[in-house]
């Protein structure tokens, strides 16, 4: 059994390039990442669009990297972060 991950990504892109991302860029992207175990479970981008804050779940860091490289996306950075801190 596989022992999932969660993983933040960040990533950087030219002005408009988020503009392009449609319900069929997502669906592509999904199966892209289903093929090699990994979940996007959501994104937040800062008000350009030229920056993005992404949470993913996988079982490895490889995992995510390759995904990425599969979807021909940018990776500036990719970290572990298995705790979730609450407000409460």
């Amino acid at each position: 059994m596989t022992v999932e991950k969660r993983y933040m990504i960040t990533r950087t892109f030219p002005a408009g390039a988020l503009d392009g991302v449609t319900p069929d860029v997502k669906k592509m992207v999904n199966q892209n990442n289903k093929a090699v175990g990994v979940t996007w479970v959501h994104s937040y981008a800062n008000p350009e669009k030229t920056r993005t804050f992404c949470v993913y779940t996988a079982p490895n860091e490889a995992a995510v990297r390759e995904a990425a490289r599969r979807n021909n996306l940018p990776v500036d950075t990719v970290t572990e972060v298995p705790n979730m801190l609450m407000p409460q």
